[in-house]
């Protein structure tokens, strides 16, 4: 009888056990994507990434702007860290803080950095359920807004413009700017989201230390530069034809 009890127990505590292995691979799969966006971003700050972008604007008229942003990096690295991992259960996000410190490396550009363990840290979300995306989209797009903003400050864009008026009527005008550049040693300052959701990144760059690791010497230009990104959860114009 004591035998047949034991048996029982031990049944019990092993299917204990076995029983959170149900509960399937989201949090595993959240978590994990959470820290690869991490490391991503980890790298945009210290290899680089190249940003192409462009905006258009035609009479003037919201509904007509078209603006899209890339980008692209590639670099193989090591020594990342992931300090910390964050998972909220009940809406299924995690946030990874990754961070690396640095004492040499080679940027985007095939420059020779000299960081004398400088380190960087940065933070990125993630999801399993497509419900939950839209903040976290949304706030990658305020990163890429905000990239593309320093490289019109630092490296400088492109603008063409042409309008036309006829028998003293405005009948067209369109804005046109380029951006294409590639940037490095960036850094994350602060992020959030206001009550209606849209996000915000606000980036700076330290263009006197950027010269000092590089071994160039920057005459007239801002000791920091500072910049903030933008994006959204829904495209209000979307149906802005049909209406």
């Amino acid at each position: 009888m004591k035998t047949i009890l034991s048996s029982t127990i031990f049944c019990l505590v092993i299917f204990s056990l076995l029983t959170p292995s149900w509960a399937g691979n989201k949090k595993i799969m959240t978590t994990r994507a959470a820290k690869v966006l991490a490391e991503r971003a980890i790298v945009e700050s210290i290899y680089g990434l190249k940003v192409r972008s462009t905006e258009e604007v035609v009479d003037m008229v919201a509904a007509n702007f078209v603006g899209k942003t890339e980008s692209k990096t590639k670099a193989t690295i090591k020594g990342i860290k992931i300090e910390e991992v964050v998972y909220d259960a009940g809406k299924d996000i995690a946030k990874a803080t990754a961070s690396i410190t640095l004492d040499a490396f080679t940027n985007i550009d095939g420059q020779d950095m000299n960081l004398g363990g400088k380190v960087f840290r940065r933070v990125a979300f993630a999801t399993s359920t497509p419900s939950q995306a839209g903040p976290i989209k949304a706030l990658r797009a305020a990163e890429l807004d905000a990239y593309k903003q320093l490289a019109k400050r630092v490296v400088g864009f492109t603008l063409e413009s042409k309008t036309t008026v006829e028998n003293y009527l405005l009948t067209s005008d369109v804005v046109k700017s380029k951006v294409l550049a590639t940037m490095y040693m960036s850094e994350v300052s602060d992020y959030g989201w206001d009550p209606q959701g849209d996000a915000y990144v606000k980036m700076i760059l330290n263009v006197q230390e950027v010269g000092a690791i590089l071994g160039i010497a920057v005459v007239g230009e801002e000791n920091i530069i500072e910049v903030e990104g933008q994006g959204a959860q829904i495209d209000n114009f979307q149906t802005a034809g049909q209406n």
